[in-house]
């Protein structure tokens, strides 16, 4: 119990200090934000910054800190240190750099916002990337929410039921005004989640608190029940619950709708340490609930037998309704369908923008929307129909986490070029490392890509991740050294 205490309490102390010394650096001003600059009444739209905040946490929180985390779990308490360090150095750092860098270029997508900084090639390969793991979300974010609900319902009311029910939801939400939907229904869902996460974590303590692990050399050199390897895997398993390249394809969409860059670190940096924390809760949930007054060993080896044998699904079905009893197993059970289902509207809705910045199409009309959204819902079902799930999470997993890399990369660019020190750009950079050694270590050893033994994918994405830096490091610190702004110079 001491050790998720202390982990709760590192997140917030690193949003209050950490988040400001990269607010710092960026260096904030009082230029017009593009939803004041030029409103559009459809994506440009000025919105409250606390209703900007609830509907950021929904669209990012999809089954990342809940699925992700439980999965995560199954290597012991050793998560609860990625999802904390991950979230404060390199999910909160990805998070407002890639929402404030689309703010100041005019809300664009983080496809064109990596161009304007890594140049053609890079913009292209990332256009036909964001489009991907976009449509992969939202597969991901219609099936699962899809089973559950068919939990929840009379046998009559099936998973195919909800899942057509769904993408009818996804394509009106696609293209409708930002502000008729999901700026007034996805507040209160945001409410219902941050309720559901407090009730899960408070009876995990006040009713399974003996058995919460603690972290020990013991508990750190535990090994997955499965003989998984910790690195890269549980890196990527975890997904959103510490960084994610998905929510860079979401923040451009928030950027559209701040009033000022002030609000930037609140919004940004804030949801993903309020994520950070609904995926320590639910890692902790998993793996003390299938303790019940065992070892770490019987817990870890419950969670992984639980998950094997219904999926992460009726492992959250469980917890709830255990620890919460019906009524609230069925709050939790709504938060947890809510998280997916609004994230997996708007990856098509930025999917859709994504392609409109593409080609410059224009979305101010209803036309040229629903022309966009019909061709990608109609795309997604078909992926949903015919893969499944458990392969799915795990390319979009490593797709995830790949984009990260590239986006922290980008950052660090922006960073040098217009941050303060510019050599303080290595506040992303060097998660930047750490997300490339992760990525190309996890495409060289998971089954589903390469499947390499260890002995060829850890030198091997330790060495590209190497090679990443010293390139950025001569290109941009040493080549580049004196590519920054008169501002910059001038402060230098």
């Amino acid at each position: 119990m001491i050790t998720f205490f202390v982990c709760l309490a590192l997140l917030i102390v690193g949003f209050l200090t950490y988040s400001k010394l990269v607010e710092r650096i960026f260096r904030i001003d009082d230029r017009p934000t593009p939803a004041v600059a030029h409103p559009d009444g459809v994506d440009y739209v000025p919105m409250k910054p606390w209703r900007i905040f609830l509907v950021q946490l929904l669209n990012i929180a999809g089954l990342g800190p809940i699925y992700g985390a439980l999965s995560g779990a199954c290597w012991g308490p050793s998560v609860y240190l990625w999802i904390v360090f991950g979230t404060i150095l390199g999910g909160g750092v990805h998070d407002f750099l890639s929402g404030m860098m689309s703010e100041r270029n005019d809300g664009k997508s983080i496809s064109e916002v990596v161009g304007l900084y890594m140049g053609k090639v890079i913009t292209f390969i990332m256009r036909v990337f964001s489009v991907v793991l976009l449509v992969m979300v939202g597969v991901n974010f219609s099936v699962g929410p899809a089973a559950l609900l068919a939990k929840l319902t009379p046998e009559a009311l099936s998973t195919m039921f909800w899942l057509v029910a769904i993408m009818v939801y996804y394509l009106i939400a696609t293209f409708l005004p930002i502000d008729k939907i999901i700026g007034k229904l996805y507040p209160i869902f945001g409410i219902c989640l941050i309720v559901m996460a407090l009730g899960i974590g408070g009876a995990t303590v006040l009713l399974r608190g003996s058995d919460m692990p603690e972290l020990t050399l013991a508990s750190l050199a535990a090994v997955h029940p499965n003989s998984l390897p910790k690195w890269a895997m549980m890196f990527v398993t975890v997904a959103c619950g510490a960084i994610s390249g998905f929510h860079a394809t979401q923040s451009p969409m928030m950027a559209r709708c701040i009033t000022s860059e002030k609000q930037g670190r609140g919004i940004f940096y804030g949801a993903m340490v309020a994520e950070g924390v609904i995926a320590l809760i639910w890692a902790a949930a998993g793996v003390t609930f299938y303790t019940n007054h065992g070892s770490l060993l019987d817990g870890m080896s419950g969670l992984t037998t639980a998950i094997a044998a219904g999926g992460a699904g009726d492992v959250v079905y469980e917890i709830s309704t255990t620890l919460l009893g019906p009524v609230g197993g069925v709050l939790a059970m709504i938060g947890v369908i809510a998280c997916p289902i609004t994230s997996g509207d708007t990856a098509y809705r930025s999917a859709r923008l994504t392609i409109a910045d593409w080609f410059h199409i224009d979305q101010s009309r209803t036309g040229p929307r629903a022309a966009l959204s019909v061709p990608l819902l109609a795309v997604g079902a078909l992926i949903a129909l015919a893969l499944p799930w458990d392969v799915l999470w795990r390319y979009f997993s490593w797709a995830n986490q790949t984009l990260a890399m590239i986006v922290l990369w980008t950052g660090a660019v922006f960073l040098h070029k217009y941050g303060f020190p510019p050599r303080a750009c290595l506040i992303a950079a060097l998660p930047a490392t750490f997300m490339s050694a992760v990525s190309v270590t996890y495409f060289f050893q998971a089954p589903e890509c390469l499947g390499l033994s260890t002995a060829v994918a850890y030198p091997v994405g330790l060495v590209v991740a190497a090679l990443f830096l010293a390139v950025f490091v001569w290109r941009v610190l040493v080549v580049g050294k004196d590519d920054v702004t008169a501002l910059t110079a001038a402060a230098k």
